[in-house]
């Protein structure tokens, strides 16, 4: 049996580059077992590790998109299709995908926020009817911002999708802060079967959560998922508590009624 604290040396497969700072990788995972929302620890040897979420995931890999932003991930980024990775996970609680089954399903993501929902999407996309309706409003900061551009796109066919740009202009982006474009969801014709997921930054996800519940939404309809700095990931260093709640045990997702004190 595997023991999840041990890293498991995994092959890069893949390596794509989203944006000037942003890549994914696709690595060899072999048995390691994930659901949607976990994340894993990234590591290399003498260096460190980093928690980073699992973007998508299949038969035997995983993907994880990086931004390069310290020491861990940095490195990460120099590295190239066939060279090694150390693994351990998956770890947390992720998203109550059996309980969207059936319902209208909004996701409401910012930048980075996009890839711990991208694999639930996906799933929503590949299993037609599994979700009533998916809508879904994706913000980025600006054009050289965009993340996951040919999926974007897979969404924007079998989807109701808002894509939005902070301030610049593009053809298929809106103009403005994605909370601006929650009372443009069709919420009065869900009627009570809807689910609200909400993921990005911490700012991002406090007024979008508030615009939510000023649109009448009730707190326990809504999902939140917040990487906060991980370093065990297993409840034992106390690195990612927030007063008395351990974001890697009992998150990263949370239903808001809880995320709510967590966030401000």
């Amino acid at each position: 049996m595997h023991n999840e604290l041990m890293p498991v040396a995994c092959q890069i497969l893949e390596f794509k580059q989203e944006t000037q700072t942003e890549f994914t990788i696709k690595v060899a995972t072999g048995d390691l077992k994930v659901e949607h929302g976990q994340f894993c620890q990234l590591s290399i040897p003498k260096i460190g590790e980093c928690p980073i979420s699992v973007s998508d995931y299949g038969d035997g890999w995983m993907d994880f998109t990086i931004r390069a932003v310290g020491k861990v991930t940095d490195e990460v980024f120099k590295l190239e299709a066939g060279d090694q990775l150390f693994i351990r996970g998956a770890y947390g609680k992720g998203w109550p995908v059996d309980q969207f089954k059936g319902k209208n399903v909004v996701i409401i993501a910012g930048g980075t926020g996009v890839a711990p929902v991208k694999s639930m999407i996906n799933k929503f996309a590949n299993e037609e009817g599994f979700a009533q309706s998916v809508n879904i409003i994706a913000g980025f900061k600006d054009e050289n911002g965009i993340l996951f551009k040919d999926t974007l796109k897979v969404w924007e066919e079998k989807f109701n999708t808002i894509y939005t740009l902070d301030r610049d202009e593009k053809e298929g982006f809106r103009t403005g802060l994605v909370t601006k474009f929650i009372e443009e969801i069709p919420f009065k014709d869900f009627g009570d079967n809807y689910e609200v997921v909400i993921v990005g930054p911490p700012i991002m996800m406090h007024f979008a959560g508030l615009e939510c519940v000023k649109q009448g939404i009730p707190e326990e309809k809504i999902w939140v998922s917040f990487e906060r700095k991980m370093s065990c990931a297993i409840g034992k260093c106390g690195h990612c508590r927030i007063d008395e709640t351990y974001v890697c045990l009992e998150g990263p997702v949370f239903n808001y009624t809880q995320a709510k004190k967590l966030i401000d």
